[in-house]
């Protein structure tokens, strides 16, 4: 048995995260109006203060923290052992005593308060007068941490970000590293939610209605516009994710999340996506019309109040939802110079509110299937499914009916030469809405309903089929 306690850093280590940025971004999303106050605490009160300031301000649920299973196993075995562990993190004494407590492993904790930021120099002055020089051995992850191996027997480096391993090396003492990190491609492509980016092909949708496809200058506009909105809805993904950490960890599917998860550390993403936005903005500037610019930004402001507080009021997340999808096909018109048309405007609105719909159907019948009553992070209760159906459903058949009158409309009969053609697509269509329906009534619809679509076989051979009708209508 080690007589030296095991000494173990939170941030990074035992968990897959940074309590302060956790704690900051809860702030954040319970008073988006005060957002400006978390920055004249650190300016006038340090960052001992600050996160003082947001402990006492926030209640983040340590429960739920990404562990490091990897982590957690080897401190469980050298407890069984005989061996004192210690915790000792630069995060607010607050939350480090609520996860001793919660994990029941640590024989005392050192944390920061109001005057002292455990980190660093300041942690190995603290650890040296409580157990000597080499009188512990230390788990960390970050340069921070380097200080503190400087006086440790042994060190353990846990993940370690750029070029800590090699400095822990060069002082000699490292005993073990832990390396339990996923492959990072597979890691960024889930945090950017790559296959979201399908939503975005709706930004073809008006090349498509106006019959110019076939005009290579457009074609291009149309794909730079595709790639311009998809770095812009990234960033917004990755900032969605950053205010939805708790509610996420508390979801059967969203909590393998990377940000949730702790795949990828919280800073990564914290840095990354105002980089997207700012190269999404420069792009449509300086390759885009100036209309396409102001659709992202409504777009941007949008979805930005949707994180904020309007996914939380009952109806009307749904009726932005389908404004966010309808949004993509105004991008589009923006971006080619394409008319928007009363006929297209309002066939997106009432299927995109259908769609909406769905996704909100599909996760309240998850939640009522695992026995929960209320959504979390949302307006909804388990009995709301039976009305939510009947609203999604009804606004499907609306659009299709929206479709049947476009065919009577004097202008399509100047763009097509066979518009009564054009009904073959409404049974198509009403079949395709009654499907999606059935599969969700049936808990079968696990991921947002238009990439569903895009995914699905039937799906896509309805797309398929309703192109046919519309090319044979021309």
């Amino acid at each position: 048995m080690r007589s030296k306690p095991l000494v173990v850093d939170l941030d990074g280590t035992l968990i897959r995260s940074d309590v302060l940025i956790e704690s900051g971004f809860a702030y954040l999303k319970a008073a988006p109006h005060r957002f400006y106050e978390p920055l004249l605490w650190l300016a006038r009160e340090g960052k001992p203060g600050l996160k003082a300031r947001l402990a006492g301000a926030t209640n983040v649920d340590v429960a739920v923290l990404p562990y490091d299973a990897t982590v957690l196993e080897w401190l469980k075995t050298e407890r069984k052992s005989g061996r004192t562990l210690v915790l000792a993190t630069a995060s607010h004494e607050r939350y480090a005593q609520a996860i001793s407590a919660h994990l029941g492993l640590f024989d005392k904790t050192f944390a920061s308060n109001e005057n002292v930021n455990l980190s660093a120099h300041k942690k190995r002055e603290k650890l040296v007068a409580e157990y000597g020089e080499k009188g512990f051995d230390y788990a960390g992850n970050s340069h921070d941490d380097v200080a503190v191996w400087q006086s440790a027997d042994r060190a353990y480096v846990v993940n370690p970000s750029n070029g800590v391993e090699r400095a822990a090396r060069e002082i000699g003492n490292v005993e073990r590293v832990i390396e339990s990190r996923p492959p990072f491609a597979r890691t960024w492509a889930k945090s950017l939610r790559l296959h979201q980016w399908l939503k975005n092909l709706l930004i073809f949708v008006p090349l498509l209605a106006g019959h110019k496809l076939s005009s290579p200058d457009l074609a291009i506009a149309a794909i730079v516009a595709f790639l311009t909105f998809g770095l812009c809805a990234s960033s917004v993904y990755l900032l969605n994710d950053l205010l939805d950490l708790e509610d996420d960890r508390h979801h059967p599917v969203k909590r393998r999340r990377p940000l949730a998860s702790g795949a990828l550390p919280l800073t990564w993403g914290l840095g990354l996506f105002p980089v997207l936005l700012v190269g999404s903005f420069t792009m449509a500037w300086f390759f885009l019309p100036w209309r396409f610019s102001v659709v992202l930004l409504g777009y941007y402001a949008l979805t930005l109040a949707y994180s904020m507080f309007l996914k939380r009021q009952v109806m009307v997340d749904v009726v932005v939802l389908a404004m966010l999808y309808t949004i993509r096909i105004i991008a589009g018109t923006a971006g080619v110079g394409a008319q928007l048309t009363f006929w297209l405007l309002a066939f997106s609105m009432f299927i995109f509110l259908s769609l909406a719909l769905v996704k909100r159907y599909a996760e309240l019948h998850s939640m009522k299937e695992r026995g929960l009553v209320k959504t979390r992070g949302r307006g909804y209760v388990a009995s709301d499914l039976s009305l939510i159906s009947s609203l999604g459903t009804s606004s499907g058949y609306l659009a299709v009916l929206v479709l049947a009158l476009y065919i009577q409309d004097a202008k399509t009969a100047g763009m097509y030469r066979h518009p009564q053609v054009i009904w073959l697509a409404c049974p198509l269509l009403l079949y395709w809405v009654s499907r999606t329906w059935i599969i969700a009534h049936r808990g079968l619809m696990h991921d947002d309903p238009i990439v569903f679509a895009a995914r699905d076989r039937v799906s896509l051979a309805v797309v398929v089929l309703c192109g046919l009708v519309f090319w044979a209508a021309i």
